[in-house]
């Protein structure tokens, strides 16, 4: 009986711990995406002039206190985003193409599995930020912007692409949360003409990378503490709010918004969705596949035809 009691001590111990650390992941994702957004303000070339000026331009009323939130994986953007920027890298040689066969094994058996769990995601992760350990930032930055015109570009969902700007035009700002680097995620909100993004501070000492994060991944619950910090840092009224998501895993994030939408879910959370009444988008073909969750192995196969093409290309160099 004494072992039962001091099991459950620790377990208690680490879920105190993980959800501490949840917290703080949360806290820097959002003061990492305000402090993004204000330089980028900042920087903003003054817009150009209309080549017809007679013609009024009407601004968008901006709603301040009503926003939405976009995971990215299989969400915004085909496949999972830290893996085409592992394979920009591995083929630029940052690292060896068995690195990308084994990050992309863990890939696959989270997806194949139905569900991501909190170690197979947490391995996964930062076996990905590890290889960034000891470059600088402006550096994977820069590589950052090649990879998403090479491998990321053309992924996006233009149905949900298509539901950030239906917020963008209601006047509201549009935010990605991802457990994906934040300067990634970053990267793909600027280029899709969001507002700004959430997603895993790695932390780093005068602009170079320790391989180490702040907190924990921005995964599962750490998303929903990141969205409330921003939310109070922006002044959003969360009950005006929606969130978007594929996974079950999201369904913290997704229940602390007035408004949640299922898209392309998983088999997880469309029960969920169904429980709850949600809202549910699928952008896939092939619905009756959808339904059954058959997307979860066509993921794991593009996975692995990624990992082949990876190979291709060094054995070509």
């Amino acid at each position: 009986m004494e072992a039962v009691y001091v099991s459950r001590w620790r377990s208690r111990g680490k879920g105190r711990e993980r959800e501490r650390l949840a917290a703080l992941a949360g806290e820097a994702s959002a003061e990492a995406a305000v402090a993004m957004e204000a330089a980028s303000v900042a920087t903003a070339e003054p817009a150009a002039e209309p080549e017809t000026p007679d013609v009024e331009r009407v601004p968008v009323p901006q709603d301040l206190t009503a926003a939405a939130f976009f995971d990215v994986d299989n969400t915004m953007m085909m496949g999972a985003s830290i893996f085409h920027f592992a394979r920009g890298l591995a083929a630029r040689k940052y690292f060896s193409t068995s690195d990308l066969a084994g990050f992309a094994w863990q890939q696959v058996k989270f997806r194949v599995g139905g569900r991501e769990s909190h170690q197979g995601v947490q391995s996964s992760r930062e076996q990905a930020l590890s290889f960034v350990a000891g470059r600088t930032v402006d550096e994977m930055v820069a590589i950052g912007e090649e990879i998403y015109d090479e491998l990321m570009a053309d992924r996006i969902w233009e149905g949900t692409r298509a539901l950030a700007q239906m917020h963008l035009d209601a006047g509201q700002r549009v935010w990605l949360v991802t457990a994906t680097p934040v300067e990634l995620a970053a990267i793909i909100a600027r280029r899709l003409g969001l507002t700004g993004a959430l997603g895993t501070v790695a932390e780093n000492v005068d602009g170079v990378y320790t391989g180490r994060l702040v907190g924990d991944l921005l995964h599962g619950r750490a998303k929903a503490h990141a969205v409330r910090a921003l939310a109070a840092r922006e002044g959003l009224n969360l009950r005006r709010c929606t969130a978007y998501s594929d996974s079950q895993n999201d369904v913290p994030m997704l229940s602390v918004v007035g408004t949640a939408v299922a898209v392309n879910p998983d088999s997880g959370l469309r029960e969920v969705a169904r429980a709850r009444g949600w809202e549910i988008r699928d952008f896939r073909t092939g619905r009756k596949a959808a339904k059954i969750g058959v997307p979860s192995v066509l993921g794991a196969g593009a996975l692995a035809g990624a990992v082949a093409a990876g190979i291709a290309y060094r054995n070509r160099t």
